[in-house]
């Protein structure tokens, strides 16, 4: 059984060169990923216009869709699924690097070293989704091991910083279209707030990828559900 952690290549790209910390104010932080930094322009605006503030000190900036050099347009028929069945909820769909997922309406894009996307509250900048994407020779995600191994080597060494205490709540294995994805819950808690965390992985086209969404544990009962969809909603496919 091969351990993450003991593992050469993903020990030299996931654990050196992608290490996303969340900070009290609930950003992230990491080395820079090489390449370009895509946005996704949203299929609907808001009800209300919104003036949308960054909070100071954060690495991040609101991202401006109306002028970005590259867009991927959301197929409303390939993926209808997530505008028709999903209300509350926009997709993302990256041809690109090959995957799709929901986020809730109202949620901003943000820019973030690092990360491949990240949307988020800018009320509660805890509740956020990320996407991060790195090489690995692997093909199968069950060839770093267990859902539990796994999932407790990616929230020691990437999802949460070392200072913080961690839980692992559960982990589990779930099939989508004959692709294997590893899910799991977890608590990670600083001195001054807790967050509630959602994770799955896969691996696809040569890349091991991970998307995680939480929030405040004070608000975790509240957006439980939304953050099940978002996790549930991250499909992988072939570019």
């Amino acid at each position: 059984m091969v351990s993450l952690q003991n593992s050469p290549t993903i020990h030299r790209t996931l654990f050196r060169h992608t290490s996303p910390h969340l900070q009290k104010n609930g950003g992230f932080r990491s080395s820079r990923r090489g390449g370009i930094s895509f946005v996704v322009k949203a299929v609907q605006s808001p009800p209300s216009s919104t003036t949308v503030a960054d909070i100071p000190g954060r690495r991040q900036v609101i991202a401006i869709v109306a002028n970005a050099p590259l867009v991927f347009l959301f197929n409303q028929h390939s993926y209808s699924f997530a505008a028709e069945n999903k209300k509350g909820f926009l997709p993302v769909l990256d041809k690109k690097d090959g995957y799709s997922f929901l986020y809730p309406f109202g949620w901003q894009e943000v820019v973030i070293e690092g990360q491949d996307k990240v949307f988020k509250d800018v009320i509660e900048p805890l509740e956020s989704v990320s996407v991060n994407m790195i090489p690995t020779g692997k093909q199968d995600i069950r060839d770093f091991g267990p859902p539990e191994e796994v999932a407790k080597t990616l929230i020691k060494k990437v999802l949460a910083p070392s200072n913080q205490k961690i839980k692992l709540i559960q982990a589990k294995e779930q099939d989508v279209e004959g692709k294997a994805y590893y899910q799991f819950e977890f608590v990670a808690q600083a001195p001054n707030y807790t967050r509630h965390a959602l994770s799955t992985v896969s691996i696809g086209n040569g890349k091991f990828y991970t998307l995680t969404t939480g929030a405040n544990e004070r608000r975790w009962e509240k957006m439980k559900d939304r953050l099940q969809t978002v996790v549930e909603s991250f499909k992988i496919f072939n570019v």
